[in-house]
């Protein structure tokens, strides 16, 4: 399980994320919403331990992610995928190259590369892909090569920053019902942070709002979908 446990992050003056608790539990999908600036993504960052907390802590799987060494959080994060905002891939590698990157940092033979990025290919309908480049792929199938990324690791969770971000409603879609499957299929934790509320809804378990940098409410998607909290409400119906 993934546990926030006053979690407080400030750059400079600006506080991001003040006391901020939360539950992840295994085997669901959690979606964390909020405005833009409210600390989404900088709370998913805390996770692998690309930021560290300024007080409270993140812990995962019984481990304080900010009290591990380099080499602990090195094996921490084998535990879990990450799929960046605008995909982040590497421009100058195909994207058979792409995917085997991180299964060859963790040491895995050569077979079991091959091996691993086709069927993480296969499994994101993009087989037949591997030897294409960034640069000829639209978006949709970029955000679907970061899956596959995440996917080939095997992870135990998957964290998803802004999947659907920059795409068109039926590309989103297809991102939805990818996470919806990943879920299924692989009985991963996945940690969604987004502002798209149609997306929010087709793929959660979960809801968790963040608001000025606090947890404004959590509960299962259909509880939130149907709440008359004034700041919730507002949010879903993109009332200004």
């Amino acid at each position: 399980m993934i546990r926030f446990s006053e979690v407080t992050k400030a750059f400079g003056a600006k506080k991001v994320l003040e006391a901020f608790t939360l539950d992840i539990p295994d085997g669901q999908t959690t979606v964390v919403l909020g405005y833009s600036g409210s600390g989404k993504s900088v709370a998913l960052k805390h996770i692998v331990g690309l930021l560290e907390p300024d007080s409270g802590e993140v812990v995962v799987d019984g481990r304080v992610v900010h009290d591990l060494s380099r080499d602990a959080l090195a094996v921490l994060r084998t535990s879990i995928g990450y799929v960046f905002q605008f995909a982040a891939l590497f421009d100058s590698l195909t994207v058979f190259q792409n995917i085997a990157l991180g299964l060859e940092h963790q040491g895995h033979p050569a077979d079991v590369v091959r091996e691993r990025v086709a069927a993480s290919l296969e499994r994101v309908e993009l087989a037949g892909s591997a030897e294409r480049y960034p640069s000829e792929l639209s978006g949709g199938m970029r955000k679907r090569v970061g899956i596959a990324r995440a996917i080939a690791l095997e992870p135990r969770y998957i964290l998803y920053d802004e999947p659907t971000t920059g795409l068109d409603p039926v590309t989103s879609a297809v991102i939805d019902e990818l996470m919806v499957r990943t879920k299924r299929e692989l009985g991963v934790t996945g940690v969604v942070v987004t502002h798209d509320m149609r997306s929010a809804f087709a793929v959660a378990d979960r809801i968790a709002m963040l608001y000025q940098g606090k947890l404004h409410m959590v509960g299962p998607a259909e509880e939130v979908r149907r709440t008359d909290d004034p700041i919730v409400r507002q949010f879903i119906e993109g009332r200004p």
